[in-house]
């Protein structure tokens, strides 16, 4: 009598697994040069973030402010739901961050500031800023 357990033949084929990811979304850093807009608050005009994108490594993401505490951190949701959604539809970056600065009524609390529309060298300027104040 052996000590060996039979194996189960269905061991013995290959198996394959398939890579399940969440909905399609834009990197959230780089280091290559990005435009970015402040969002403020639709009621007070609080700086609660701020939304940047950059086409040379399709990222996008919302910044929060820090200053702004609980308020800036929770309009994250509405700004990347955003950013989800265009990159779904299959835009660059740039589009979908004039899409939504040219939008007037936004969802969430937070609106972009108009104006402010501008160029930085990289996604880390837009992070120092938010962690500023």
């Amino acid at each position: 009598m052996s000590s060996e357990r039979p194996i189960n033949p269905r061991l013995n084929d290959d198996v394959h697994f398939n890579l399940v990811s969440g909905p399609p979304r834009y990197r959230n850093r780089t280091d290559k040069p990005v435009r970015y807009f402040t969002v403020v608050g639709k009621q007070d005009g609080e700086v609660l973030g701020y939304l940047w994108a950059g086409d040379e490594d399709d990222a996008a993401a919302y910044e929060p402010r820090q200053a702004a505490g609980p308020v800036g951190a929770n309009e994250s949701m509405s700004w990347i739901s955003r950013l989800s959604e265009a990159k779904a539809r299959g835009i660059r970056p740039s589009q979908a961050l004039a899409e939504l600065y040219e939008d007037p009524e936004p969802g969430g609390r937070g609106r972009p500031l108009p104006g402010s529309l501008t160029d930085a060298p990289n996604a880390g300027v837009v992070e120092a800023l938010a962690q500023g104040d």
